[in-house]
């Protein structure tokens, strides 16, 4: 960097207004200080005795097992959903686009209630047929579950896997064509590669919001103990009956939410400076 830039940059800097730090210093304490206050509130000596004992053992694993099925479910259906937004040109794109980050914005028990009316068992468009058919109850259920934390967490591989997607430097793919490469050995070969950091940044951060998934959870596949009821179902009602594992298990999702974005924010939101 020039001592010109250099200049400037401190230029621009010493131009800002005293109020705009102090604002930024309300809006972090604003953040850090409930994070402070759980942390706060964490029995330390017991945390391993809180979190492997008990319903809290049991919905750790049912949480990990779900959101890893989520995970897969939004890898399979999000990467050609990610493809056709970054790759083809159609009418109504941009509304497709809004559609699908739709959940990211959605209330969650509203996202819950909208499952029930597509896979619910009476009354659902097609959950009746995949009960008559296949025998296939998705409603209380741990399929349920995977179904609920995929729906929210699709949009956030989506738009990890479409910015990725935008960045690839045609180039190495049409070398490639040019060479005799079909489409499906031009993508595993050339363009899976490229995209390979933007698509583990997308899996890492879709996973950690479908561990964390709650309202469309509880709405859709209820709150059963051993069967539907995931970490953050368990914190709710531990809060009442045990608040020292709630606590314990709030800090396993905190830490889990925080190494993700601080390991994937530059890939998932694009490189800063």
């Amino acid at each position: 960097m020039t001592r010109k830039t250099t200049s400037k940059r401190r230029g621009v800097g010493s131009e800002t207004p005293v109020f705009v730090f102090v604002g930024a210093a309300c809006a972090l304490a604003f953040l850090l200080l409930p994070l402070v206050g759980l942390l706060k509130r964490v029995a330390w000596s017991r945390l391993i005795d809180s979190i492997t004992s008990g319903s809290a053992s049991q919905a750790l694993r049912l949480s990990l097992y779900t959101s890893i099925g989520a995970t897969i479910v939004a890898l399979v259906l999000g990467v050609p959903l990610a493809w056709v937004l970054a790759r083809v040109d159609f009418r109504g794109r941009s509304i497709v686009r809004a559609l699908v980050m739709l959940p990211m914005v959605l209330p969650p028990v509203v996202g819950g209630v909208a499952l029930l009316g597509a896979y619910g068992k009476s009354g659902g468009l097609i959950g009746g047929w995949l009960y008559d058919v296949f025998g296939l109850q998705l409603t209380f259920s741990r399929s349920g579950v995977v179904i609920a934390e995929a729906f929210v967490a699709l949009p956030f591989l989506v738009i990890a896997v479409e910015s990725g997607l935008r960045s690839v430097d045609p180039r190495f793919e049409e070398s490639a064509a040019a060479m005799g490469a079909s489409g499906m050995r031009r993508f595993w070969t050339v363009t899976l590669r490229l995209l390979m950091p933007s698509l583990v940044a997308g899996v890492a951060v879709a996973w950690a919001r479908a561990l964390g998934e709650f309202g469309a959870t509880i709405t859709f596949a209820g709150n059963i103990e051993g069967r539907t009821q995931t970490t953050p179902l368990a914190v709710y009602l531990l809060l009442e009956s045990d608040p020292e594992a709630a606590y314990a298990l709030s800090f396993v999702l905190l830490a889990v939410c925080v190494v993700v974005l601080v390991t994937m924010r530059d890939r998932w939101m694009g490189r800063r400076s």
